[in-house]
């Protein structure tokens, strides 16, 4: 079972605002667990930046309390949270005549004191660290020459060498192309395992999210926080109302969101799997409600791969026609007036 690291209590965030305070969001209650990969999703503008420079100790909180191993937040001195909490920001980081090796050394400051001295026992956990973040490759690589890929996994590598139990993490996904966003996810849930740590970031990636997080919090200002399981979040409604009234969807078939489509027509739609996901996916876009829930005479079967991998359209008084794509099944259907 994994372990409360982090211990929210009542939590009002917010920041100065000409003269005032401007309250974020309050009432926050929740904990962070170790093991666990925790996303923090939200509409730009919404706080989850506020929200995570708090819980960084960057800015001071409104009100409430926030524990890390049961110890109050503001009771650390800056060296000791440099040994609790390693942040790892948006930003690029423009560095020049540095090597990664050199770069991530520098996650052993809270460790070797003003001169930054390398002992063997921190060299090697900096080369642990850059094990374990799989960028061996590149360790006399100079930083300025890496990928932002590239670069974002040397600076998790910084904060692991940094060795601490908390990793907080600030949009890691928002430079990257799609598929270094999946893998850049992969690599912190793998890391989150693999290391008991207690990884928490912000993201937009909300699919992706909702695919590797082990719990979601979704920060909007009518219900503040809302915390669960991203399989918990989906039957409960709550993703659902988080997008209400943008054109957007969560679908509890597929898991996911999905763009609302004006329906001009409908379509029995019989099967299952990935054929019957992309043909309902297919109509959809072009104004066609399908589902196995819809009640029409006209319906379409979506042949299984060992039946030949067909499309069979079913209109009333008429033979059925079977197609062998999704293009020619939306050509038939769109040119059917019998729907």
């Amino acid at each position: 079972m994994n372990k409360e690291t982090i211990h929210i209590e009542n939590l009002s965030i917010g920041y100065p605002d000409k003269g005032d305070v401007k309250v974020v969001a309050a009432g926050i209650s929740a904990g962070i667990n170790s093991g666990e990969l925790t996303c923090l999703l939200g509409a730009n503008g919404v706080g989850k930046s506020t929200l995570l420079r708090t819980l960084s100790a960057f800015q001071p909180k409104l009100g409430g309390e926030i524990l890390i191993r049961g110890k109050e937040i503001g009771d650390y001195t800056d060296r000791q949270l440099s040994r609790v909490i390693s942040v790892v920001l948006t930003e690029k980081c423009d560095i020049r005549n540095m090597s990664v090796l050199e770069l991530v050394g520098l996650g052993r400051t809270p460790y070797t004191g003003f001169w930054g001295t390398l002992s063997k026992e921190d060299k090697a956990i900096v080369d642990d660290s850059i094990t374990l973040v799989g960028i061996s490759r590149l360790a006399h690589r100079m930083v300025h020459t890496l990928s932002d890929g590239e670069r974002q996994k040397v600076m998790i590598a910084k904060a692991l060498a940094q060795e601490t139990p908390v990793i907080y993490l600030d949009e890691p996904t928002a430079f990257l192309d799609f598929p270094s966003k999946v893998e850049m996810m992969q690599l912190l849930h793998r890391l989150s395992r693999q290391t008991d740590k207690t990884i928490f970031l912000s993201t937009h990636d909300l699919e992706l999210a909702l695919q590797i997080a082990d719990k979601i919090w979704l920060m909007d200002r009518t219900n503040g926080v809302t915390i669960g399981t991203p399989e918990d979040l989906s039957l409960n409604g709550s993703l659902n109302n988080f997008f209400a009234c943008k054109g957007i969807v969560f679908d509890l078939e597929t898991g996911l969101f999905r763009v609302v489509n004006e329906h001009t027509a409908q379509i029995r739609l019989v099967g299952h799997g990935q054929k019957y996901a992309m043909v309902r996916k297919a109509l959809q876009r072009n104004g066609i409600l399908a589902n196995r829930n819809v009640e029409s005479e006209a319906y379409i079967e979506t042949v299984d791969l060992k039946g030949g991998g067909n499309f069979v359209l079913h209109r009333p008084h008429k033979a059925p026609v079977t197609v062998y794509s999704i293009e020619e099944l939306l050509h038939e259907v769109l040119l059917s007036h019998s729907l």
